[in-house]
């Protein structure tokens, strides 16, 4: 039986290291991708680097759906059953996905008690939220303090994304603000950056060539950070494990981030964003 009284779940779009997700014992509700007419259960049964490489060679355009409430409630039951007393669960923005209703109508059926919280955010930007939440529980704290954690880390969270084509997230239709990117899909790199107070994808600047897009994220992103404060960040990537590396490296020369790691994105995040997207994502303390 767990010694943790408050269990923490979130769905498959978190991209949180295995290793952190064992450390705290955060649970994993999946997305489903649908491939060539297939249905896969998001880091179940399709690896990110098979999903890439399918995309890349078959030429085709995946889509994404959300989690059932019943998929939900089997996480519920599942950690009752361990021991949990309480859960609090952190689920992708409401503006991307319906993943948060079907977590509300399962905590309607939950043994325990459920408190569903919208990140507003995806892949890491989530991921952090639920860490620092874990961070705090395993330090004593309630579920409520670790909601304050998880909503402090977002509020300097930043989070921002070179595409190589903008095919993908037009297909998938969660464009939003980069809607003045369409007419030039296929003449420039686009940046796009995720608002973390409305939880939409607003446009950032495009660059004419990969290498100038980089630099140009690169040196947003920092703009957009208070650099006195202990940095917490993540080089994220579709299959660029080569320009995540050289990113990473360059932070921890210019800035000495308290942590940094690197993490490919879920297929249901790179259903949108296509292959050799790559982001710097993370927040700084208050």
């Amino acid at each position: 039986m767990s010694k943790r009284k408050v269990g923490l779940i979130t769905d498959s779009t978190s991209d949180i290291p295995r290793e952190w997700r064992d450390q705290y014992d955060i649970r994993i509700v999946p997305l489903t991708l649908v491939l060539g007419g297939q249905k896969y259960l998001d880091g179940v049964e399709l690896s990110p680097e098979e999903f890439y490489a399918r995309i890349a060679s078959e030429q085709v355009m995946p889509t994404t759906s959300q989690p059932s409430p019943e998929q939900f409630l089997n996480a519920y039951r599942s950690a009752y059953e361990d021991g949990y007393e309480e859960l609090v669960v952190f689920t992708i923005s409401s503006n991307m996905s319906g993943t948060i209703q079907a977590a509300r109508l399962a905590a309607e059926m939950s043994p325990i008690p459920v408190q569903v919280v919208d990140s507003l955010e995806n892949s890491m930007g989530l991921g952090w939220q639920v860490v620092a939440a874990a961070r705090v529980r395993d330090n004593g704290g309630h579920s409520q303090a670790m909601i304050s954690a998880a909503q402090q880390a977002r509020s300097t969270m930043k989070y921002g994304i070179l595409l190589d084509t903008m095919n993908f997230l037009v297909s998938g239709g969660r464009i939003g603000g980069a809607v003045k990117f369409i007419n030039s899909i296929l003449q420039i790199k686009p940046e796009i950056w995720l608002n973390g107070e409305t939880g939409k994808v607003e446009a950032g600047i495009p660059a004419r060539s990969r290498e100038k897009g980089i630099q140009n994220l690169y040196k947003s992103f920092f703009r957009k950070m208070d650099l006195t404060k202990p940095l917490h960040l993540t080089v994220l990537h579709n299959v660029a494990l080569e320009d995540a590396e050289n990113l990473r490296d360059q932070v921890i020369k210019d800035y000495n981030p308290a942590e940094i790691l690197i993490q490919i994105c879920s297929p249901i995040l790179g259903a949108h964003t296509g292959p050799r997207a790559i982001a710097l994502c993370g927040y700084y303390d208050l």
